[in-house]
């Protein structure tokens, strides 16, 4: 079986048998859902900038508003709480400068608080970064969340500092 997301990918759903009472059941397994922590969902780019650029940009005011959303007076450094004006609620869990960025994230209408990693990875070439997005603890799949991931390192990219 297959389901398209707001982009168009396909997500195939992968169907198992479970003998029960003597009757085979049909259970279904979502692509990116784990055993124990929900869905995740993940993407990664790379780019023709440097590790120093693309942080620079992802931390940028501007770059903040196309992957988190506007919060002008987040201080980048571990275990500070933030709120942003979409009343996206969480903290920062790791930050280490041009390289990783951990932290919770919790819209208002979500029970829990997922987990959203940045990284940026040295590329093979000189002067270029893979920039790459992971958020687990999700409780379902979310085409519009993985529209924004796929598009995020795209965005920076393009986003002046």
């Amino acid at each position: 079986i297959k389901c398209r997301d707001l982009i168009g990918e396909a997500r195939s759903i992968e169907y198992r048998g479970i003998y029960e009472g003597g009757y085979v059941m049909e259970t279904q397994k979502i692509v990116g859902q784990t055993a124990s922590a929900g869905f995740q969902i993940g993407v990664r780019r790379t780019l023709n900038i440097s590790q120093k650029q693309a942080w620079e940009r992802l931390i940028s005011p501007q770059g903040m508003k196309l992957w988190l959303g506007e919060c002008p007076d987040l201080i980048w450094a571990k275990g500070t709480d933030f709120r942003t004006a979409e009343g996206l609620t969480g903290q920062l869990r790791v930050v280490k400068p041009q390289e990783q960025l951990r932290l919770t994230c919790q819209p208002a209408h979500w029970a829990e608080a997922s987990t959203l990693q940045i990284r940026l990875l040295p590329a093979a070439s000189p002067g270029r970064t893979t920039v790459s997005f992971h958020q687990e603890k999700l409780e379902l799949p979310s085409c519009s969340i993985t529209a924004t991931w796929r598009a995020g390192p795209s965005v920076i990219a393009y986003s002046t500092a």
